[in-house]
């Protein structure tokens, strides 16, 4: 190891190719370092805080000391801002390397199970069919419950969210082949399911918790009607209510799609590691709670980290495993609120990079596709035990952060199916307050707050009477629920009050302290929507 003084003279050792990630606000220090040190800087990168470098062998470890670097990695790949397909499908942080080199999705894909037959719900934003997404059958669209509904937008995603959630999921390029040497392609988790989506959001992520139960319930009602074989449903959501899950009413329908048969898998929540408690209904035991892994720019998992943004549990609810959710390269919807206001965030022409517990539950959900192609006789509960029990631990990193690891399809591929995988929790009755479910945030219209037990429509919300109706299937009567229509008629565009869609912040930016005022809808106007608390589990496009 070169000593102080020797570091800091040019060196004459090999030049190794390194990724070099740099703390926010650092400024030119460790550019100077690598010139100090005999190496070069190749590229800065413009959607992370770091940049590519060759820097003499003898000189690693005097780099990883100078201040303000975080991370110097000798064997990755990362070409950020490059426009060629194929070097970002091999970057770090694409799907190719979390499927092949992270979860081992590969093992399952080589031997021909990549989620044929599986439909994976997905309740967010909407879906846009661009490239990757845009296969014979590969998206039905479920209902559209939000003011876009009857306008030529409805269905489709105009925030951006929901299009990047289903890339990961189930996202191919036509001329993609599902082997681990494929390289040049967008090739999802689960590339061969179908993408079930129901659309709560409108293009300023508006919504409320009422739309999210209304969606589920669709979900629970319809799943195996009309051709569909929904097994997966993907909420890469939570509100910051505190409410037991017990009663909870968004907890309640969560439950009740997995009592129904349907793995659940719902993100954590980005609030951070301080924050001892997951979002709701990440904290009902019954469902997959899903933290974030941070691959530090590397292929390898040796030297993963919990991200700093990912919930924590309190020890007895914690996340049930941790998947990749920094940095994730997927789908981009060109022309979306997302795409148009975070533009660092693109990478080329038809790919988009963004990081939180989001993009970490979309992985398990494209992963229980997975198992589910292989294994179609598996339960809920039996899906969770193979993931939670095939887990890999982070070394020196507390249950709470990771709960029982890093998602291992190689070793969930090849694990015997649980024979005593029955989960005995508590069970939900939903009876809970609505306002409770919200959490923090709220909206008002007209000048007038919504509070308390009513839905985006004014109308009383009896948690007995949605929790009767979801039980017993009898909420739906084709286009409408609970007596309300929604064929064409828009949600009094709610945002998610307080609901996170688990992803942190976009491009760099928390949503904390962003406000949407004056959006208006049908002449309806709509302020004090602040996301403060909330993130649509993508936490940083960026």
């Amino acid at each position: 190891m070169a000593t102080a003084a020797q570091a800091a003279t040019p060196s004459h050792a090999d030049l190794v190719p390194v990724v070099v990630q740099e703390s926010q606000g650092t400024g030119s220090g460790p550019q100077r370092a690598v010139e100090a040190f005999g190496g070069s800087v190749t590229t800065q990168f413009s959607v992370i805080s770091g940049f590519s470098a060759r820097v003499p062998s003898d000189r690693l470890e005097a780099l990883r000391a100078v201040p303000g670097v975080t991370s110097v990695t000798e064997d990755a790949s990362l070409t950020l801002s490059s426009a060629d397909v194929e070097a970002q499908a091999g970057q770090a942080g694409s799907l190719y390397t979390i499927a092949n080199q992270v979860t081992g999705a590969s093992t399952l894909w080589n031997a021909g199970y990549t989620g044929q037959g599986v439909d994976v719900a997905v309740v967010d934003s909407g879906v846009v069919p661009v490239d990757g997404l845009n296969g014979s059958g590969k998206i039905v669209y479920g209902p559209d419950l939000t003011q876009e509904a009857g306008t030529p937008t409805q269905n489709l995603d105009t925030y951006g969210h929901g299009t990047h959630m289903a890339g990961i999921i189930g996202g191919r390029d036509a001329s993609a082949t599902t082997t681990s040497g494929n390289s040049s392609d967008f090739v999802g988790m689960a590339p061969d399911s179908r993408i079930v989506s129901i659309k709560v959001a409108d293009a300023k992520g508006q919504t409320d918790v009422s739309q999210a139960i209304a969606a589920i319930d669709w979900v629970v009602e319809n799943g195996h009607k009309n051709g569909l074989n929904i097994r997966v449903l993907n909420m890469s959501f939570g509100t910051d209510g505190v409410q037991s899950y017990v009663y909870d009413p968004l907890a309640y329908a969560a439950e009740m799609a997995w009592r129904s048969g349907i793995v659940v898998v719902v993100a954590a929540g980005n609030d951070g590691n301080n924050v001892l408690r997951l979002n709701n209904p990440a904290s009902d035991p019954y469902v997959i709670a899903v933290g974030s892994d941070s691959t530090n720019g590397t292929a390898t998992t040796a030297d993963d980290t919990v991200s700093s943004f990912s919930n924590n549990g309190n020890g007895s609810r914690n996340p049930d495993l941790i998947a990749p959710g920094d940095h994730v390269v997927s789908l981009r919807d060109p022309g979306s609120y997302l795409d148009t206001t975070y533009p660092a965030a693109r990478i080329g022409d038809r790919l988009f990079r963004g990081s939180g517990t989001s993009q970490a539950a979309a992985v398990v959900s494209g992963a229980a596709a997975l198992l589910l192609s292989q294994r179609p006789t598996l339960t809920p509960d039996q899906v969770k035990a193979l993931l939670t029990g095939t887990a890999s631990r982070l070394p020196g990193v507390g249950a709470p952060a990771q709960g029982n690891g890093l998602v291992n399809l190689a070793a969930a591929a090849t694990a015997p199916t649980p024979q005593n995988a029955t989960q005995r929790w508590r069970l939900s009755v939903g009876t809970g307050s609505l306002e409770a479910a919200r959490g923090s945030v709220h909206v008002s219209v007209n000048g007038r707050r919504i509070s308390g037990e009513v839905d985006v429509h004014g109308r009383t919300f009896n948690s007995r009477t949605v929790a009767s109706g979801i039980a017993n299937r009898s909420n739906w009567s084709g286009v409408s629920w609970s007596g309300v229509s929604w064929s064409g008629v828009s949600w009094s565009g709610v945002s998610w009050s307080g609901v996170s869609w688990s992803g942190v912040s976009w491009s760099g930016v928390s949503w904390s302290g962003v406000s949407w005022s004056g959006v208006s809808w049908s002449g309806v106007s709509w302020s004090g929507v602040s996301w403060s608390g909330v993130s649509w589990s993508g936490s940083d496009w960026s």
